[in-house]
């Protein structure tokens, strides 16, 4: 029987991206739909549970993505709403990449390091990616903090990361040198999540910083998110930091998109959101 994958997108076009990514993780056909709005989710679930029973419910699967994250989570509510019982289907939300990057991110860096009990710091966090990440370091046990040009944008990221997650991060409002080296004083991890093209950190802050253990960034275009590192470093030591840019985050997430793929058609009753997928990143070793 074939694995068959029903990808849900609400932009126009579905995503390529994870289509393909759907094809090397082993689904044998994947339907792509784009413009698929909230309220559409129901009817096209229930197409994937309702044509295969027992046994074979395992070999369909729904992927739920989008560039609009708000979007992709209210879908994965509509979609696990539709189930009951024991008809359903395994699912997986990672809109814009968010679950995946974050986790890739973090497993990478608690794989390098002990970091429980210490100074964690999301510089530009106020993003899905930046949430995630923060969150899953509150869960590996960080004093974390998160931080916006604003604080008032960092201070609703934090509340929207305990009613969601059920963690505490503490919101910074970091604007330039002085305020990032403040941010940083103290801190064992920097993970640096704002736009591409922008640097958040000079290079004399990090080198320079006594308690700096790890250093991530998930930005691959330049100036980088941290000056004088390398997109392509994969837990390179350097001034007497482990560092890792997005090239090197990025391979771990792709193992992850791919591993969470294949697992959907292990079982039918997977539901692949944020937590799960940092667990699947964690096993796989960062």
């Amino acid at each position: 029987m074939k694995k068959l994958l029903l990808q849900l997108d609400s932009d126009k076009h579905p995503s390529v991206f994870d289509t393909i990514t759907a094809y090397d993780a082993g689904a044998d056909h994947v339907m792509a739909l784009g413009n698929v709005a909230v309220e559409d989710v129901r009817d096209l679930v229930y197409g994937a549970m309702f044509t295969r029973g027992g046994e074979a419910l395992k070999n369909s699967a729904v992927f739920i993505g989008g560039s609009d994250v708000a979007t992709g989570e209210a879908m994965l509510k509509a979609a696990t709403e539709a189930f009951f019982g024991p008809v359903r289907v395994s699912v997986m939300m990672d809109s814009n990449g968010c679950n995946t990057t974050a986790a890739a991110a973090v497993a990478k860096i608690v794989g390098a390091a002990e970091v429980k009990g210490k100074k964690a710091v999301v510089l530009a966090g106020t993003g899905p990616v930046g949430m995630r990440a923060a969150a899953f370091l509150a869960k590996e046990g960080c004093q974390t903090f998160l931080t916006s040009r604003r604080l008032e944008r960092a201070q609703k990221a934090t509340e929207q990361i305990k009613e969601r997650f059920g963690v505490e991060v503490t919101p910074l409002a970091v604007s330039d040198e002085a305020t990032t080296a403040q941010a940083l004083e103290g801190a064992a991890v920097v993970l640096t999540t704002g736009k591409e093209g922008v640097q958040l950190v000079a290079e004399a802050q990090w080198v320079e910083n006594p308690t700096l253990q790890v250093l991530a960034d998930v930005n691959a275009v330049p100036p980088l998110g941290i000056e004088g590192i390398k997109p392509h470093w994969d837990g390179k030591e350097k001034h007497g930091k482990i560092i890792f840019g997005a090239l090197g985050i990025g391979g771990l997430k792709m193992k992850v998109h791919r591993a969470c793929v294949a697992r959907l058609f292990e079982s039918n009753e997977l539901v692949l959101d944020a937590e799960a997928i940092f667990a699947i990143a964690k096993e796989m070793g960062g």
